[in-house]
């Protein structure tokens, strides 16, 4: 598709200025000079009809003010169909200049296109999309070929969107080099609602366009490329990591800044305690209890229940910004023919603390009733378990994203042993590392695990033999090469299909254009052969499965062998998605089932997430029913398969054991789960605190 367009997302990402102008990072990148000039000369870059192959022409190769336009053959030598896009958003075509006009300045579907001197109206703005359409920042309609004809001579309109490829534009010109990274992010002014963020200046080929602001993987705000610092919101009490990456006019994104911690400090200094919570009832189901309670006040407001079973924490309920927190919790996996005392304090954002509610004893019964029974502790580690697989004999394989190394794990018993290092892994201060591992029915005769990890310069697929309990670095075979990285939005996770194929999610590496640039391997599920080739099925000709994703990490298979995945929102919803062969998922023009997702050709999520009850990174499918794995939320959910929906969502373990990553089908019909509750957002091996657990079934 045409060029390399900025996210066209909710008014919350983009200023009004920086909507305005989306058309800056189009492919079409050239230096726009003055005087006069031949209209034989041809300066800029021709702009392609997707649906016939012929260029946008200024009809009879005229320069007067008013000629039409219309599409025709190309050639390149003709200055007619050579066309600049400025950074003021102006289509413009020879040197005298002459810019792309919307004929008296109308807004109406069929208004006539022609050229015009450049005078800087509305009407000779334009914004270049990701998904190929070239539309009028005055009247949002699309430039559009008349009746969808593919002749010569054929005029150009404007015309509402609909998705036909009579409106989609292509070029063949480029910028592939990305920014430098930008320097010395620093912060001052600190407050309780804002900060002042700064940088040094990033250098470019052609000059950058824009700045990118995020925390932690999530964009704040993006200014333009002659702005080097910006005042940005925060929120009290809140620990973020800021950082900041350089776009340049074709929207090649730079590699993320070093990392500056913030916590804001309180707008106000509270030493109130909420009231205790009261009324406190517990009933019992097989092996689960279910808790409820009255609400505490407070006079700021309640953050937080606690829920203690015993002298140990069950959980934690958490409000959802100004919503309170639930008064009900649900504890799973207890010990049956048990009796168990409970209460419950509330917190505020201050950790003021209440004092108890009323203790209340139940004891369980003599097996699990519920879905959800017995969790058991089977290791632990000071560095985060990514990937996970599980081997013939039973025991299990994982990966450890910040330190590189592979450790088999004996559940039955907690022996552990590191199986070896994979060479050539890199961090990215971020979320990069050695992330997905998964191995092929045929393992037991052939030996292969398949890797996936963050190299210097990309993410890749590689495969490596274990023999004898090592690795054998001699046999590593890089699969798949040049998936983009960067701090964030990496992807990861491998999964074998029923078919025998190995899907690989991979991340938008930061740049929302990616995931619908099907020429390029990031905001995509993939597809691949065992030996890294295409399969010959996959539907464009490419490893590319699925696209229109941001930073998918989660994948499973039901028994009907169809693919689920979960994928990371930006600060609206996280979504599980029902993945179809070719299917567009709308990032970046949409999230969840916000922004444009209604459009024609965008499919809708099967279930979405707030970011705050989710940021859900691994999924698992036990008997039909998905089971996923959420870090922020620190819950897993069940969700019932039924036909092509998820039903009968259901939470557990809701702050028992804090953020969780991974999630995978036990050969005993449980599942292992795993935690990432520390250091997975800086790179840095052996800083955290980890545990991995089996859960059993019902």
């Amino acid at each position: 598709m045409f060029g390399k367009a900025l996210h066209r997302r909710r008014h919350r990402r983009w200023s009004t200025a920086a909507v305005a102008a989306l058309a800056m990072v189009a492919a079409l990148v050239a230096t726009v000079t003055t005087g006069p000039t031949s209209a034989s000369a041809a300066t800029g870059s021709a702009v392609t009809s997707v649906a016939s192959g012929r260029c946008l022409d200024v009809a009879g190769n005229k320069t007067t003010d008013g000629t039409g336009i219309n599409i025709y053959d190309c050639d390149s030598s003709k200055a007619n169909q050579a066309w600049t896009f400025t950074s003021a958003g102006e289509l413009r075509v020879y040197d005298s200049p002459k810019c792309l006009d919307v004929a008296h300045n109308s807004t109406t579907a069929g208004a006539v296109v022609q050229i015009w001197t450049c005078n800087g109206a509305t009407n000779q703005k334009w914004k270049i999309n990701s998904d190929g359409t070239i539309t009028g920042v005055q009247s949002g309609l699309c430039l559009d070929v008349v009746g969808a004809k593919t002749e010569n001579s054929t005029l150009v309109q404007m015309w509402t969107c609909n998705g036909q490829n009579n409106q989609q534009w292509r070029t063949t010109a480029g910028d592939t080099q990305p920014p430098t990274v930008p320097g010395n992010p620093r912060v001052s002014n600190l407050l309780c609602d804002s900060v002042t963020f700064a940088w040094n200046a990033s250098t470019d080929n052609t000059g950058v366009t824009f700045y990118d602001v995020y925390h932690d993987g999530q964009l704040m705000k993006s200014v333009s490329g002659t702005t080097l610092s910006t005042s940005l919101t925060v929120v009290p009490g809140v620990t973020w990591g800021l950082y900041v990456n350089a776009r340049d006019a074709a929207g090649n994104v730079s590699q993320a800044s070093s990392t500056v911690p913030i916590t804001a400090p309180q707008c106000q200094v509270d030493t109130q305690a909420p009231s205790a919570p009261g009324s406190l009832a517990g009933t019992v189901s097989g092996t689960t209890v279910a808790l409820t309670w009255s609400a505490s006040t407070d006079n700021i407001g309640v953050k937080y229940y606690d829920i203690y079973r015993g002298s140990t924490k069950a959980g934690t309920v958490t409000a959802n910004g100004t919503t309170p927190p639930a008064t009900a919790f649900t504890d799973s996996g207890l010990t049956a023919n048990t009796t168990y005392a409970y209460y419950v304090v509330a917190r505020d954002a201050q950790a003021n603390t209440s004092t108890h509610s009323n203790t209340v004893t139940v004891k369980t019964g003599a097996a699990c009733g519920s879905p959800v029974c017995a969790v058991t502790q089977i290791g632990t580690d000071t560095d985060i378990p990514w990937g996970l697989a599980t081997l013939p004999d039973g025991t299990i394989l994982y990966t450890r994203r910040d330190a590189h190394d592979i450790v088999h794990l004996n559940p039955a018993t907690g022996a552990k042993t590191t199986v070896g290092t994979v060479p050539n892994v890199d961090n990215t201060d971020g979320e990069g590392g050695l992330t997905g591992l998964a191995i092929a029915s045929s393992f037991a005769t052939d030996h292969w695990l398949y890797i996936m990890h963050t190299s210097p310069t990309d993410n890749r697929i590689v495969r490596i033999k274990l023999e004898n309990d090592k690795l054998t670095l001699s046999s590593e075979q890089v699969l798949l090469s040049g998936i983009l990285r960067n701090k964030f939005h990496d992807g990861g996770r491998l999964r074998f299909g029923p078919d025998g194929k190995l899907y690989a999610s991979t991340g938008d590496a930061q740049n929302g254009d990616n995931a619908q640039n099907r020429n390029s391997l990031n905001g995509k599920i993939l597809r691949l052969n065992t030996d890294g080739t295409v399969p010959s099925d996959n539907p464009f000709g490419t490893y590319v499965w699925s696209y229109g994703h941001r930073n998918p990490q989660g994948l499973a298979f039901d028994s009907q062998g169809r693919l689920w995945e979960q994928e990371f929102g930006n600060s609206v919803m996280d979504e599980t998605n029902l993945i179809t062969k070719g299917g567009n998922y709308g990032w970046p023009a949409c999230e969840g089932t916000s922004g444009t997702c209604g459009t024609a050709g965008y499919i809708a999520p099967k279930h979405t997430y707030t970011t705050a009850d989710g940021s859900c990174s691994g999924i698992a499918v036990v008997r039909d029913v998905l089971y996923v794995a959420c870090e922020r939320g620190t819950r897993m959910y069940r969700e019932v398969i039924s036909g092509t929906e998820l039903t009968n969502v259901q939470i557990y373990f809701n702050g028992t054991y804090g953020r969780l990553r991974t999630v995978e089908p036990a050969p005993d019909g449980g599942l292992w789960l795993t935690t990432s509750t520390t250091g997975d957002k800086d790179s840095i091996p052996n800083n955290s605190n980890e545990k991995l657990f089996h859960v059993a079934l019902g």
